[in-house]
């Protein structure tokens, strides 16, 4: 039997079930962005990494308000959301050249929003033929690059 050694993965694994606090108010609230992998602030919301990536360069672009839907958020921070998932396609586009991206937004846990009370829109590059047997047997993802990584090549796109 062949194994895959992940040892990231088990902070993940290991805290399932009912949070008591929202992962994304604290991260915002924390002034460590590289800890967090909050690769940009903007005014009314931030751009994170996504620990468990289905791809490398995998963002998110989250409000800082804990908001659970579209409806009840301000339009100033709906504009600015649009602006910076524009901002981050362009970003990966320089740093990966995929040949597409999704972007998208799971409202709700039936939806599929891992963290679902709080609304966030994910933008992430795409490869022809980069779903693998890995994902399709196992769930699993391979991934060419650290997330220490990502968050600098990243960062410096979006800032640069």
């Amino acid at each position: 039997m062949d194994r895959l050694w992940t040892p990231w993965r088990y902070h993940y694994v290991s805290t399932t079930g009912p949070k008591s606090s929202c992962i994304f108010c604290e991260k915002a609230a924390s002034s460590d962005d590289r800890g967090n992998y909050i690769v940009l602030r903007a005014e009314r919301n931030f751009l994170i990494l996504n620990l468990y990536p289905y791809t490398t360069g995998h963002l998110m672009i989250v409000p800082y308000e804990h908001i659970a839907t579209l409806g009840e958020a301000p339009q100033e921070t709906l504009h600015e959301m649009m602006r910076l998932t524009a901002r981050a396609e362009k970003a990966l586009r320089e740093v990966y050249q995929p040949d597409g991206l999704n972007i998208g937004m799971n409202v709700g846990e039936s939806a599929g929003a891992g963290v679902a009370g709080h609304i966030h829109m994910h933008v992430l590059p795409r490869w022809t033929g980069d779903g693998s047997f890995m994902t399709t047997v196992s769930e699993t993802r391979v991934l060419p690059e650290t997330l220490e990584t990502t968050y600098d090549r990243v960062k410096a796109a979006l800032n640069g």
